[in-house]
């Protein structure tokens, strides 16, 4: 089973509780559960998800579940699930233009709503042109001394800002590559859960920590040390499979 991160769009708190614990349960992680377009278009920017589940009836939204979710489709391609007590030809239709992953009816069987969510993001990964979105690419290829070079992201030790630009440190290279963009926008194509957000200016990767030290940590062939940000160790700790002595 595919560990998934999904984004919950639901007006009604207790139905998006609902859905939260379901597919928890199931194995997966909710990046947010939003409440009308604003929210969701806010929780995008700060986490990726591989998923929406979409409420079209968003009472206290300014847009409904349709065209929310043609909205966050144009910042991030993912699938989408609909998830509504509309039967409605008319919605359907609206609803279907959008290429929806699957249209569920309410209220929802928990067991169906949790094989569905696997299988749209199995469907979705598997009709995707080979490594033609960035998000889910192994390898991007960006900007570089008139050309493009080619970065393996499991390969990436970790990425640091350097005011308008970006610098990326390497497993097998001494020196880092410098590229003209901010970390903010380059983060996001690290979006697997062994990429982790040590503080505004840094993302690393889990999987290359050497050791940690008080406050610094040290990366994999790296003689330098990163300072931990204050109030940020015990965060990161829980990301790690520390074992503590009885």
């Amino acid at each position: 089973m595919s560990v998934l991160k999904v984004l919950i769009i639901e007006d009604e708190v207790m139905t998006g509780i609902d859905i939260k614990e379901t597919l928890e349960k199931a194995g997966h992680t909710i990046t947010a559960i939003a409440r009308n377009s604003d929210e969701a278009i806010g929780s995008l920017k700060k986490e990726l998800p591989d998923i929406a589940i979409i409420d079209i009836m968003l009472r206290t939204s300014a847009h409904d579940g349709i065209q929310t979710a043609t909205d966050l489709i144009k910042m991030h391609p993912m699938p989408i699930i609909y998830l509504t007590a509309n039967s409605e030809m008319q919605t359907f239709q609206r609803a279907k233009d959008t290429s929806p992953a699957a249209y569920l009816l309410k209220p929802f069987r928990h067991n169906e709503l949790a094989l569905q969510v696997e299988l749209a993001y199995h469907n979705y990964k598997a009709n995707l042109p080979a490594n033609t979105n960035p998000i889910v690419a192994e390898a991007i290829f960006l900007p570089f001394d008139k050309g493009l070079k080619k970065l393996i992201k499991q390969e990436v030790l970790y990425l640091k800002a350097d005011g308008s630009y970006v610098k990326v440190y390497l497993k097998e290279e001494m020196n880092p590559y410098l590229f003209s963009m901010n970390l903010g926008h380059l983060a996001q194509y690290f979006s697997t859960p062994n990429f982790y957000r040590l503080s505004r200016s840094l993302l690393i990767n889990l999987n290359c920590i050497e050791r940690i030290e008080r406050d610094h940590l040290y990366m994999k062939n790296q003689e330098n040390p990163i300072q931990i940000p204050e109030g940020n160790k015990a965060d990161l700790i829980k990301k790690l499979a520390v074992i503590r002595t009885p």
